[in-house]
């Protein structure tokens, strides 16, 4: 085979295996960000730059609050046709039921979101940090999760003694992911439990507020692309929203994903430069590094059903 052939063909292998990575951030709805993203443009006009400037969003809010269904309708109509979102479970299944008799609750939110249509990739359930592990209560959860069929499901896990075999074979058998999250005041469990990896980065050093370095986002990048290599679908998103870190990583991770310099990356495209509040957080103390975590054997096989 020619050279050129040979080349093509891995050009359009690498990129098969980008396009299974979704990059973007936790919200969008940040007032400091106008300095760094929306500029002057009026808030109903925030959806529509962020959805341009990233791969996907990860809609936070839901975590707080209900929904109408149509606003999710509309958001998916205010997106382009790439476009896709991740959704945070309520905070009334994870941190008020943690986990017990949820079903009806995970019902209620699958029926509110259905106007994001398939352009909703993931769910993530986000437990409480004192949350200790509870075998029957997750099998309970991981149960009450077959009522909502149509998208796949993460679980952020950030009490260490979750970090065991019976959690991860657990999770794999559901076919649910363990979220893989960074941040100084819990610490991360670099278990894959299945085709879909998801990734929240919260900030290394101060949560909300650190930003995180090219060399560090060199090595997350290597991670999605092998990920991505190995039939994976891959979404990570920034949530160190303060002082616009969050835009800056989230451009950075997906030029270093295409292979791209990160100097291209550094300013939005839809950035211009005026004055406004940076929306900073206060610092946490740093946290001690953790070890990976090996992996359960995953079968190879892709899901066949759009989410």
């Amino acid at each position: 085979m020619p050279r050129s052939s040979r080349t093509e063909g891995a050009r359009r292998a690498s990129l098969s295996c980008v396009n299974r990575v979704f990059v973007g951030t936790s919200g969008w709805v940040y007032p400091g960000w106008r300095e760094h993203l929306y500029a002057d443009a009026p808030l109903r006009r925030w959806l529509e730059i962020a959805s341009r400037t990233f791969d996907a969003l990860e809609i936070n809010g839901s975590f707080y609050t209900q929904i109408k269904p149509e606003t999710y309708a509309r958001w998916r109509a205010e997106t382009p046709p790439h476009f896709r979102f991740a959704l945070k479970g309520h905070r009334f299944v994870t941190h008020y039921k943690r986990l017990k008799d949820c079903e009806d609750s995970i019902a209620r939110l699958r029926d509110q979101a259905r106007g994001l249509g398939d352009k909703l990739r993931a769910v993530v359930w986000q437990l409480p940090s004192n949350f200790r592990a509870d075998l029957p209560r997750l099998d309970g959860f991981l149960r009450a999760l077959r009522v909502w069929r149509g998208v796949r499901h993460a679980l952020e896990l950030r009490h260490r003694s979750w970090f065991v075999a019976e959690v991860a074979d657990r999770l794999a058998r559901a076919r649910v992911a363990a979220c893989i999250s960074d941040a100084p005041d819990f610490p991360m469990w670099r278990v894959v439990t299945t085709d879909l990896v998801y990734v929240r980065l919260h900030g290394h050093t101060r949560k909300y507020a650190s930003s995180y370095s090219v060399p560090n986002l060199r090595t997350w990048a290597a991670d999605c692309v092998r990920w991505a290599a190995e039939g994976r679908e891959v979404h990570v998103y920034f949530d160190n929203d303060a002082e616009g870190h969050a835009v800056r990583n989230a451009l950075t991770l997906r030029a270093l994903i295409r292979g791209d310099e990160p100097r291209r990356a550094a300013r939005p495209p839809a950035a211009r430069s005026t004055p406004g509040a940076s929306g900073s957080a206060r610092g946490a103390p740093s946290r001690p590094r953790i070890a990976s975590r090996p992996a359960p054997a995953w079968s190879g096989r892709r899901p066949t059903a759009r989410t």
